[in-house]
């Protein structure tokens, strides 16, 4: 454990990092997965759509807040645009 002043403040902002940092990345997962989900389930075309928009605002947030790199964010919206895509052309 820290002795000095300063770093027993910076273990104190370290652990309150950490615990949002997992928050907003086990959001990224969910909101992923839900996407990914009502893409295979053939859910409507309006809940991928809104799905899809929800996704790319944690994202952005996550690298906003330098949770992810945010060209790792722009690869992921970008894959999961794809993804969404594909599916959206074929359900018309």
């Amino acid at each position: 454990m820290a002795n000095i002043k300063s770093a027993k403040k910076r273990v104190k902002q370290n652990e309150k990092r950490r615990i949002r940092n997992k928050a907003l990345r086990t959001r990224m997962k969910n909101v992923t997965k839900r996407l990914l989900t009502a893409i295979e389930t053939e859910e409507s075309p309006e809940k991928v759509q809104e799905l899809l928009s929800s996704s790319y605002s944690v994202l952005d947030k996550a690298a906003k807040k330098g949770v992810i790199h945010k060209n790792k964010a722009s690869r992921k919206k970008s894959r999961l645009t794809v993804r969404a895509k594909n599916y959206l052309e074929s359900h018309k």
